[in-house]
């Protein structure tokens, strides 16, 4: 009997350790979706060129500004504007997904020539500022303006010069 007794309580040992294996041995699963939403694509075109007008250059230094804020031009120092021609600011069309963000990215300054001789175009601003947000159509007008630098009896000339203006989803 001692013995049956030692076996039956191996046994309901044996039967007390399969169980707390299994117990342990559970599990649960969950599932999740995975979502991706592709928006268009922005883009940038370029409507209208920065033009600075027509400029009688004398014997000092001076600058030409084209604000695109209050569409603008305005001179300080050894310059002339002329009214034959009264400049304006360059103006992009930018589409994408409506009401997102983005950044403005304009240069720091770039080089306009005619033949040989050249001026300096720097301080570029936007009406925008450097961020801003497409309307409930995915659309955006931006106005770019900058400082004309006109050296001392700037020889006469037609000045061409081409810079970059990037926009970039945030």
């Amino acid at each position: 009997m001692k013995r049956l007794n030692v076996i039956l309580i191996g046994l309901l040992m044996v039967i007390s350790v399969n169980q707390s294996v299994n117990a342990q041995t559970a599990s649960s699963t969950a599932s999740a979706t995975a979502t991706a939403n592709i928006v268009q694509p922005i883009t940038i075109n370029k409507l209208v060129d920065l033009d600075f007008g027509d400029i009688a250059a004398g014997p000092a230094i001076g600058t030409v500004t084209i604000d695109p804020v209050t569409l603008t031009r305005s001179a300080v120092g050894g310059v002339i504007l002329i009214a034959t021609n009264d400049g304006h600011e360059a103006n992009f069309e930018i589409t994408g997904q409506a009401l997102a963000t983005f950044s403005i990215v304009l240069p720091s300054s770039i080089i306009i020539s005619s033949g040989s001789d050249d001026m300096t175009v720097n301080n570029f601003v936007s009406d925008l500022g450097l961020t801003s947000a497409l309307d409930a159509l995915g659309e955006a007008t931006l106005n770019v303006g900058a400082d004309l630098q006109v050296g001392i009896n700037q020889a006469p000339g037609l000045y061409t010069g081409t810079f970059d203006v990037t926009v970039a989803y945030n």
